[in-house]
């Protein structure tokens, strides 16, 4: 992948920081943007709604009935309240989908766990994001997809094609090799899995790399769920306009917030919109318009 792959900006890493980033899936932009109203965030069809403020004239015994499950998820706008884990998992359950990727089985069955403040270098991002990683899921391929997709407010057709983009939907899958032994992670130094005097930087459905993201180790490898839940996070953290650094860097235009194709190129290159990021949005846009994880290739039950 990308020399820079959803890691720190150039000079940061020059610099000693940490911060992550790596490649991924899409899904087209939203159909429309929900809008501000006094109760919340709403979409017309189908997206999350929740209230700002509790409804005037209920008693203390009475209870809101809870949100309908959106028949899809699409982007939620910047600074747009996000659905917790649990509520997203509620919704995922209740349409769930069949497995298609066999070899996810044992991943798709372990949940994750929390991350350290190396990853997300934003000192917003790391006391808002940051705490809601924990890859607490367990389900199908598309289903662990689809809840990263409700709990980071993604469009779900975008998380399906950057995912197969990244790893074909496969979190077996070991990418970014090095041959610097420092880059390695805990048990897979150089020569370990099959390349001589290599070693692998990016693991799982979301390529998730080991580098930038110590603390999330060993979870963003056993479990498609923390793999996915992190790389979304990166995504929204990005997408809210919590990568300033960005415009200090090689770029294509300047960084703003709410791009969120802008976002998906970062995290093949650690750049905003220059050619490696556009060639990955595109090919990323291919896989969406084709819509290939429905192709009769793509099964793998």
């Amino acid at each position: 992948m990308g020399r820079f792959r959803y890691g720190w900006p150039l000079t940061a890493v020059l610099a000693g920081a940490a911060v992550i980033a790596l490649a991924g899936t899409l899904a087209a932009h939203a159909d429309r943007s929900p809008e501000r109203t006094g109760t919340g965030w709403s979409s017309e069809d189908g997206g999350w709604s929740q209230p700002a403020t509790p409804p005037t004239g209920l008693s203390s015994t009475t209870r809101p009935a809870p949100p309908a499950a959106p028949q899809r998820f699409r982007t939620l706008p910047p600074g747009a309240a996000l659905p917790t884990g649990a509520q997203c998992a509620t919704w995922v359950r209740e349409r769930p989908s069949p497995e298609n990727k066999r070899m996810n089985l044992m991943a798709n069955a372990a949940t994750g766990h929390k991350i350290g403040p190396d990853i997300l270098a934003d000192s917003r991002a790391n006391a808002t994001f940051a705490p809601r990683v924990d890859g607490a899921f367990t389900g199908s391929t598309k289903d662990i997809l689809r809840w990263a997709a409700c709990k980071w407010g993604v469009d779900e057709d975008l998380v399906f094609a950057q995912a197969a983009i990244e790893s074909w939907w496969r979190q077996t899958v070991f990418g970014d090799y090095t041959s610097d032994p420092t880059r390695c992670a805990p048990g897979h130094g150089l020569g370990v899995d099959g390349r001589p005097g290599q070693c692998p930087e990016s693991f799982g459905i979301l390529q998730d790399r080991h580098p930038y993201q110590k603390s999330a180790w060993p979870g963003v490898s056993r479990s498609t769920a923390m793999n996915a839940d992190l790389a979304y996070a990166i995504w929204r953290s990005c997408f809210e306009g919590h990568e300033g650094w960005l415009n200090d860097e090689e770029r294509g235009r300047p960084y703003v917030p709410g791009d969120q194709w802008g976002c998906v190129g970062r995290w093949y290159s650690g750049r905003w919109h220059t050619p490696d990021s556009e060639d990955y949005i595109n090919r990323v846009k291919d896989y969406l318009n084709r819509r290939i994880w429905e192709t009769r290739d793509f099964q793998q039950p």
